[in-house]
């Protein structure tokens, strides 16, 4: 063979065990990102829209190793509506998440699965953390509770939450901070400063409408019936288009046992603010409460309609056609349920 032809030769062999070992060490592991992101949207889609397995894609979710702390705590919003031993488990083992965001984010989500003595066996270790809005994001979660269900956690949460109060009164120009404040200190039954806080939110912002509703709350615990009912008048005069002021105004009704007159309160709520499913909610348990069970359970219908994962007005709805016999209603619930979550307890319970 001539030379030319033996150094193409060789040349071509070369390229030859070239490209094989660029084939065979080549790294054949697809990118990551774009598709865990949209298995991710996608389970947080499911999850918030109560559709099929939307349990089993959210778990998976939190399962993982690789979230960001927002997209965490994104998840841990829609858990409430998963009830199960696997979801109080995840949200147990972010407790101890490195980034306080999941660990407020899981705090809430406990708040919201679990009863008293079991939610301060759960939440109480955290009065401890070390990050300050943690402690504090505990409190709230405990403040609920009575001695017995707080338990060996009485002085830790009383230390934090003398720890949060004295945070909050050092930010007099917060409007909402000083609610906050105020709802603390009447939590306590600690009627002045809880005063003195909502009158500097009031001074700041005198149309705030979430520290007038909590002034007349605090008036109403303290047994001060006509100033509370002044003050909600007062606002209502000047916001008598507020959604939120009018069905404030039927939570004051219910209060003082005046039903029918709260339920027109409450329905010109939902009138004002129709999307509002808590107001939809409120209504609904108020025509329980009268006896107009058909149309409670129109109002509850409309918010599956709407928002098929809301689990309370699910587990109300099928309360209530279980009242009337319509049991045949209660299986195709149940059945809708097991589909988002088969180890909702509602669903291990059965009829």
């Amino acid at each position: 063979m001539s030379k030319p032809r033996l150094y193409t030769a060789i040349s071509l062999c070369l390229l030859i065990v070239l490209g094989l070992g660029s084939y065979f060490w080549r790294d054949d592991t697809p990118n990551p990102g774009p598709v865990q992101a949209h298995s991710y949207a996608k389970a947080l889609a499911r999850a918030h829209n109560g559709e099929p397995g939307a349990a089993r894609v959210l778990y998976q979710q939190l399962a993982r190793d690789d979230l960001s702390p927002i997209r965490r705590a994104s998840l841990y919003a829609e858990l409430p509506n998963y009830p199960s031993p696997q979801a109080l488990k995840l949200a147990s083992n972010d407790l101890q998440h490195d980034d306080p965001l999941v660990r407020r984010a899981a705090i809430a989500s406990i708040s919201a699965l679990v009863p008293g003595p079991q939610r301060s066996l759960l939440i109480g270790p955290m009065l401890d953390d070390e990050e300050q809005s943690v402690r504090f994001a505990a409190v709230d979660a405990l403040l609920g509770l009575g001695p017995d269900d707080i338990g060996l956690y009485f002085a830790p949460l009383q230390q934090a939450l003398d720890q949060y109060q004295a945070v909050l009164e050092q930010q007099t120009d917060d409007a909402t901070a000083q609610v906050h404040l105020a709802r603390l200190y009447a939590h306590e039954k600690n009627y002045e400063p809880a005063v003195t806080a909502l009158e500097r939110a009031l001074k700041l912002e005198p149309d705030n409408l979430q520290a007038l509703a909590t002034k007349v709350r605090l008036l109403d615990d303290q047994g001060k019936t006509d100033p509370s009912r002044e003050v909600l008048a007062r606002a209502l005069q000047r916001h008598p288009e507020a959604a939120f002021l009018q069905h404030e105004l039927g939570l004051w009704l219910l209060r003082h046992s005046q039903h029918e007159y709260a339920l027109l309160a409450l329905a010109r709520a939902l009138e004002l603010e129709p999307d509002n499913n808590n107001y939809r909610l409120t209504l609904a348990t108020t025509l329980h409460t009268l006896e107009q069970v058909d149309v409670a359970q129109k109002q509850l219908e409309t918010i599956l309609a709407r928002q098929p994962a809301n689990r309370k007005a699910r587990v109300l709805l099928i309360e209530y056609w279980k009242e009337t016999g319509q049991l045949q209603n209660v299986q195709i619930l149940l059945a809708q349920l097991e589909q988002q979550n088969p180890d909702d307890p509602l669903v291990q319970q059965g009829l």
